[in-house]
């Protein structure tokens, strides 16, 4: 049971980067996909990257946004609302 609660907790805190990542790589595809093909290569780059850039920043915030209104997931993922972990001291003092 103890195995299975820090596999979760790991989980839940590297589940907001998963998102961040998750979000630029689908956003720099869709960007490459609809990219002109008049466009230069570099212009084709530059624009992959923004669109990525773009897309992670508005899947992180909407991310932390769930996150913050949501105190069942945040007690399910073991994190505060700004999405950083709890610690939780397991000494019995």
């Amino acid at each position: 049971m103890t195995l299975l609660r820090f596999v979760a907790r790991l989980f839940g805190w590297l589940l907001t980067p998963l998102v961040a990542w998750a979000a630029s790589f689908l956003g720099a595809t869709a960007v490459a996909l609809v990219a002109p093909d008049r466009m230069g290569p570099r212009a084709q780059l530059i624009a992959t990257v923004a669109g990525g850039g773009i897309a992670a920043a508005v899947g992180l915030a909407l991310w932390l946004r769930l996150l913050r209104r949501s105190p069942k997931l945040q007690e399910t993922l073991q994190v505060a609302a700004d999405a950083t972990p709890l610690v939780v001291s397991e000494d019995p003092q």
